[in-house]
Order: C-alpha cells, then sequence, then structure tokens
C-alpha cells in the first residue's frame, strides 16, 4: 500500500508558477513510476507528466512541455511537479499517482492516487 498526498496548489494569475508536491508513505517509493494527472470540471482526466522509478525518464504531454518539469527525491519520498508560464487552461485539480509498471500515459496503469491538489490559473 502507498499513500499519496498533494500539497502547492493555489490561485495565481497567468504567466506565473507553482510547484506541486506529492508525499509518499508506505512502501517502497522507490519501486515505482510517478505521474501527474489533471482533471478540469466537466473532463475527463488527463496526463499531464511522469517520470520512471529512477528518475532518469520523463515524459509529458504535449500541452505542458517546455512548460512543466517533473522531478522525484527518492531519498525524501517526494515528487514534484514545477508549472511555469501558467495559462486560464491550465486550471484543473492536480493528481499524483503511482504506479508498479505498465504505460505511464493512461490511468488504468496506476495503482494509487492521491487526493488531489486544486490549481486556479486567472487570466
Amino acid at each position: 500500500q502507498v499513500q499519496l498526498v498533494e500539497s502547492g496548489g493555489g490561485l495565481v494569475q497567468a504567466g506565473g508558477s507553482l510547484r506541486l508536491s506529492c508525499a509518499a508513505a508506505g512502501r517502497a517509493f522507490s519501486n515505482y513510476a510517478m505521474g501527474w494527472f489533471r482533471q478540469a470540471p466537466g473532463k475527463e482526466r488527463e496526463f499531464v507528466a511522469a517520470i520512471s522509478w529512477s528518475g532518469g525518464s520523463t515524459y509529458y504531454a504535449d500541452s505542458v512541455k517546455g512548460r512543466f518539469t517533473i522531478a522525484r527525491d527518492n531519498a525524501k519520498n517526494t515528487v514534484y511537479l514545477q508549472m511555469n508560464s501558467l495559462k486560464p487552461e491550465d486550471t484543473a485539480v492536480y493528481y499524483c499517482a503511482a504506479t508498479i509498471g505498465g504505460s505511464v500515459y493512461y490511468t488504468p496503469a496506476y495503482d494509487y492516487w492521491g487526493q488531489g491538489t486544486q490549481v486556479t490559473v486567472s487570466s
């Protein structure tokens, strides 16, 4: 069992930055690839970014490539999402998730989810 708790969400103006954190507790964090997803009202949950268990590989949705950076610190059992140049369309609840295997792009591959943190970008 892995428990995930996100933090760092909030209200920011367009063009601003936020850093989300996801703290993990439970089974060996470094065994899991980690992902960030988001869900806006009335829309399906969508992939944002993912990182391999070692941190050596990262993956991004086209919509955030060049603006968001995913990173992890296995010593601290934490994964981060640095979000720069934020746009109103980035407004959503952001979730972190852990997967032991499978495609990092798809929600069914993930075994554990956090409760989410709200990000609101004003224009």
